[in-house]
C-alpha cells in the first residue's frame, strides 16, 4: 500500500481570502458515495478522452505515413497505385466532413463540457465544492 508521507503544505490549506469548504463530515455517507460514483464516471470519460486523442494522433502519423508510402510506389515503378493512394486516402475524413481534430474539439465542447460543468455544480452544491470525500473516507479507515 503506498502512502503520502509529505508533510501538509500550504496548497492544502484554505487559500486567502476564501471562506473554507465544509468539513468531510458534514456530507453524510450516501451523499460522499454518490459524489464518488461520479466522480469515478468523471475520471473514465477523462480516460476516453486520452484515447480520443490518441486516436487523432494515430490517424495523423497514418496519414503522414502514407506520403512515404507513395513515394515508394512511385520508386518502385506503380505510379498508378500511388496516384490512387493519394486521391482515395491522403486527407481523407475520418468519418463524414471529419477530421480528427474536429472529433475532438466537439467533445470537448459538447459532452465533455456538459460532465465536467454538471459533476462541479453537483459537488458545489452538495459538498462545498471538496472533491474525493469518498475517498478521503476511504483512506482514513484503510490508515485507521
Amino acid at each position: 500500500m503506498i502512502r503520502d508521507i509529505r508533510p501538509e503544505t500550504a496548497s492544502s490549506q484554505t487559500p486567502p481570502g476564501t471562506s473554507p469548504r465544509p468539513p468531510s463530515r458534514d456530507v453524510d455517507d450516501a451523499t460522499a458515495e454518490a459524489l464518488g460514483k461520479l466522480s469515478e464516471a468523471l475520471e473514465t470519460t477523462e480516460r476516453a478522452r486520452g484515447h480520443l486523442y490518441s486516436f487523432h494522433q494515430l490517424i495523423g502519423h497514418a496519414d503522414l505515413q502514407l506520403d512515404e508510402a507513395v513515394k515508394l510506389l512511385r520508386a518502385a515503378g506503380h505510379p498508378e497505385m500511388a496516384d490512387l493512394v493519394t486521391r482515395e486516402l491522403i486527407g481523407l475524413n475520418v468519418i463524414p466532413g471529419r477530421w480528427t481534430f474536429q472529433i475532438v474539439e466537439e467533445y470537448e465542447d459538447g459532452y465533455h463540457s456538459a460532465f465536467t460543468g454538471v459533476e462541479r455544480r453537483v459537488r458545489e452544491r452538495l459538498a462545498g465544492g471538496r472533491r474525493h470525500l469518498h475517498e478521503a473516507r476511504m483512506k482514513k479507515r484503510r490508515q485507521g
